[in-house]
Order: C-alpha cells, then structure tokens, then sequence
C-alpha cells in the first residue's frame, strides 16, 4: 500500500482537507497583492520641474520636447523674454529645486523624486524585491528540510507580516530597500512550504485539482489589489493593509498539519501516527484510525525512507547526457517565463490604459488561460503546450514593438494575451519539471530550474532601463527571449501517459523508450502505457 492509499483510509478527501486547503490557501489571495504591489506604489505621476525660489509670482512657461510637451525634467534658467524671436528657446537646467506631482494618489516615486536621472532606482527597488525571492528560496528551501515545512510556513508569514509593515514605515528609500528584500525572502518560504504541504495531504487522484485551486486563489488576488489600490491611494497605508492580515494568518498557521513525509523521514514516526489518527478522527474514520500502527506506517513509507538515504546533489544532475540537456532546456524555459512574465505583469502603466482596469483585465486572462493549459497538457502533451505557451508569448511581445502607439487598445489585447500564454506556461512547467527529473533528485532539480525564473524576474525591470536608447529595445530582449525558451522546450521528451522516473538509471531507460516511442508510436507495448499520476503542479505566481 502506498501512502497514498493509506491517506484514502483515513479519509483523503474529507472535511480535513476542505479545512487545509482553507487555512493555507487564504493566505495565498495576498501573495498578489506583494508581487504586484509596486504597480501601484511605485507609481509614476505626471511631473515637471518646479519653479526656483526667486520665480516670479505669474505662470512658470516650462520648455517643450520635441513631442511638444512640457518637459518633465528642464526648466529655463529665465523665464522666456517677449523680446526674443518667436520660436526661440532660452537656455535650460535640470530641475535643481525639486519637482511638482499632478497625481490623486502618492507613490514612492513622489516621495523620493524617483524620477528623471533617478528614475533607474524604481526599476531597482521591484529587482531587490525579486532578489530577495531568490535567496529565500535557497535558505528556506534548506531550512524546511532541517526544521519542518509548517514551521517555517509560519515563521516566513511572520516575516512578511513584519518587514511588509515596516516597509510602511521606511524613513527612506534604502530603508525601504531593506524591508522589501526581507519581504521577498518571506514570499519563497510561504510558496515553497504551502506547495508541499497542499498536496501531501490529498490522494495522488486530486492532486491535480487541490494545486489548481491554490493557483486560482493567487488569481483571485490579482482582482482584490486593484481594488484596494483605488480605495487606499496613500502608499504607506497601501503597503501596511496588504501586510498586517498577516500577524492573523501567523496564528491560524499553528493549525496547519505537519507533512507525514518529513515527521517519519526525520525520525518522528510517533507524531506522525498521532497527526494521522487525528485527521482519521477529524473526517469521521475513527475505526480506521484505530487500526493505524506505527509499523504499518514505516511499511508504507519504506520507499521514500530508502529513497532519502541516497545522498544525491546538484552534481548529479549532469552525470549524463540527457540529465544536462533537461537541465539546460528547463533553466531557459523557467528563466524565460519569468523575464518575460514581470516584464509585461510590472508595466501596466506602459499601455497608456487605466492601471485599474488594465490589472483586473491581466487577472482575467489567467483565468480561462490555465484552464486551457490543463486540457492542452491532458491532450496535445506537456512538450506541445510548453513550447506554444512560450512561442506564442514571444510573438505576442514582438508584435508590440510593431505597433504604433496610438493604437493603445491593440497593444493592450496584445499584452493580456502573452501575459496568458504566461501564465499558462507557469502552470506547465512546475508540472513538466516534476514529471521530468527522477524521484531521488526530483526536488534538487525543481528547485534549480524553478531559481532560473527568479533570476529572470529580478532581471526584468532592469531592462526597462534600456528603453533610453531606443524605447523598442526592451521588448524585443523580452520577445526574443520567450521564443528561445519555447524552442528550447521543443528538445524535452514528451512525459504524457508515462510513468515517473525514480532513478537516474530510470530517466536513461525511459528516455530511449520515449524516442522508440516517438519513431514507432504503434509499437510501444500496452504495458508501457501506464497513466501518469500528476505530480505537483505546484503554486503557480501569476
């Protein structure tokens, strides 16, 4: 029997799992609300210099630029004479006295004059964020392997609950530097352990459907932060009401259940009887709960026991051929999401559309976009729908670049629907990834392509710098970047309808059976065609 069937024993879809999903799925509606929050933090209000202290009392006449409109960062060292031709501009200087803000609403950039030549600074606060997400996901990865995942779980909501409040309070910019990288450092401890623990405690059968659900969640937080933006235009009280619900959440956490898994892999087989005996009672099996013994427990997690004796690193994911060339096609799948994902997610105020509007209407295409991910990979196949995902978003931006900029609705239906395909590839890849790399190194290799695409989101803002030079630049880095990842997910063996690697030895067998397959569809056995179980799709950050 497998722990799987074990837990259908003890009630593996009851009034339990109902309770879980809640408790760790609520927490999740937030996650958007930080992820996307400095869209309407960091937003960057109509400005232009403001007037020297000596100016005279009538109207200040600011220069033009070359679109004849006022510029946002020169002003004339005089005001303009009559006396001078008509046409002639006076000598001008950077905005030496400040600037003045037409917005309802204020922002960091207001704040801190993050405009102009510090204008680079906005892009570098969301990449320190990212940063921070990225060596979260190291220590707490680490960290949940030493001390437990719900342990971590509610410290990490601790944490975010904290440095997001203390953001709220930054007397300046670099201080507020410093509470968004705890902040992301927080958000990999709360996505890495609400993950495992999502699909620990549910049949293999329902996999599938319990990580979606979590994934929708996170999508119905993308519609709560455009409303909170409108309501709450102050920064520092937008900052503090995304992030104080969380000293709630820290204490509900306690009720969160443990992962069964790692209480017997880490030599606590006795709680671990008393968590499931409880959650037996809990769903109203209190004869099956009776019957559970701490052998019958081992027995049935032998094979992970076995499994986790084996010591296997990063090294071993280049030991051969096809373990290097998975590594590389994933890493520059997941990096391209990323990039390409928070290049479209963070630049809502780039299509000249209400950010509002525009935000609801990005959660909304994530909607019917994973959905139809999930039929594409149940189909055509996870290859197929990875590299379309992808291709189709590469060409999405591309084509952004081509279009005139009066044409704000078209560039708009063009950017929801990369930021789809987006999406859908996220829902993919944690799937892809899972069912690609062999059970003994399985989570080793997740969690290194999963790091590629929170280098490519921290990465991502900083390119926007580069529109100086030429404002189309960006987004063909970002287009062509997306199509080099799909055509990269065009070279992984196809893992529909095939059973999962637990072995290195295996992803060998396996993957010369995979090419037989593909030359001599007809001549697999039908003993081959084992059904795949879905493996953890995972929590999916769009």
């Amino acid at each position: 029997m497998t722990f799987s069937e074990l837990l259908d024993r003890v009630g593996g879809v009851g009034p339990f799992q109902l309770l879980h999903l809640t408790l760790i799925g609520l927490p999740v509606l937030g996650m958007a609300n930080h992820n996307l929050l400095q869209i309407f933090t960091a937003i960057t209000p109509v400005h232009h210099c403001r007037p020297p202290p000596n100016a005279s009392a009538g109207p200040w006449v600011l220069p033009t630029g070359p679109d004849g409109k006022p510029e946002k960062c020169l002003r004339f060292i005089h005001p303009p004479n009559a006396s001078l031709p008509n046409g002639t501009q006076g000598a001008t200087e950077p905005c030496l006295d400040g600037w003045t803000y037409i917005s309802s609403r204020d922002s960091i950039v207001s704040e801190w004059d993050l405009v102009c030549d510090s204008y680079k600074l906005k892009e570098l606060a969301q990449s320190i964020f990212m940063a921070g997400v990225l060596i979260g996901g190291i220590v707490f990865g680490n960290l949940s392997d030493r001390f437990g995942r719900k342990t971590i779980l509610s410290w990490s909501y601790l944490l975010l609950a904290a440095s997001g409040s203390s953001a709220a309070f930054s007397p300046n910019f670099h201080t507020y530097l410093v509470f968004r990288f705890l902040t992301g450092c927080s958000m990999s401890g709360i996505t890495l352990s609400t993950v495992i623990l999502n699909v620990e405690w549910v049949p293999t059968r329902v996999r599938a459907i319990q990580s979606t659900a979590v994934g929708y969640c996170y999508t119905i937080g993308q519609f709560v932060l455009p409303g909170l933006a409108y309501a709450i235009p102050q920064w520092r009280w937008l900052q503090l009401t995304a992030s104080v619900p969380y000293f709630i959440v820290f204490l509900w956490s306690w009720w969160v259940a443990e992962s069964v898994s790692w209480m017997v892999l880490s030599g606590r087989s006795s709680k671990a009887l008393k968590t499931l005996k409880w959650v037996a009672a809990f769903n109203g099996k209190k004869e099956e709960a009776e019957k559970l013994t701490l052998e019958e427990l081992k027995l049935n997690l032998q094979k992970e026991i076995t499994l986790a004796k084996a010591k296997y690193s990063v090294v071993d994911l280049f030991r051969t051929p096809i373990l290097r060339l998975m590594l590389f096609c994933l890493s520059l799948a997941w990096f391209a999401t990323g990039f390409a994902y928070y290049s479209l997610a963070m630049g809502v105020e780039d299509f000249g559309v209400d950010i509002y509007l525009l935000q609801i209407i990005f959660a909304g295409a994530d909607v019917p976009s994973k959905f139809v991910s999930i039929l594409s990979m149940s189909y055509l196949g996870r290859r197929i729908t990875q590299a379309a995902s992808l291709l189709l978003a590469g060409g999405s931006i591309l084509a952004l670049t081509l279009v005139p900029s009066d044409l704000q609705t078209l560039k708009t239906v063009l950017a929801v629907f990369g930021k789809g395909c987006l999406s859908s590839s996220f829902s993919c890849l944690f799937l892809y990834t899972s069912e690609l790399y062999p059970t003994v190194i399985r989570q080793t290799g997740l969690g290194v392509s999963n790091l590629w695409t929170r280098v490519g989101s921290m990465v991502a803002p900083l390119m926007k710098i580069l529109a100086e030079v030429q404002p189309f630049i960006p987004n063909v880095i970002y287009g062509v970047t997306a199509l080099l990842g799909g055509s990269a997910a065009l070279f992984l063996p196809e893992t529909l309808n095939r059973h999962l690697p637990e072995t290195l030895e295996d992803v060998e067998n396996w993957s010369q059976q995979a090419k037989e397959t593909e030359k001599d569809p007809e001549g697999e056995k039908a003993s081959q065609r084992i059904p795949l179980q879905p493996c953890d799709p995972g929590l999916v950050p769009s």
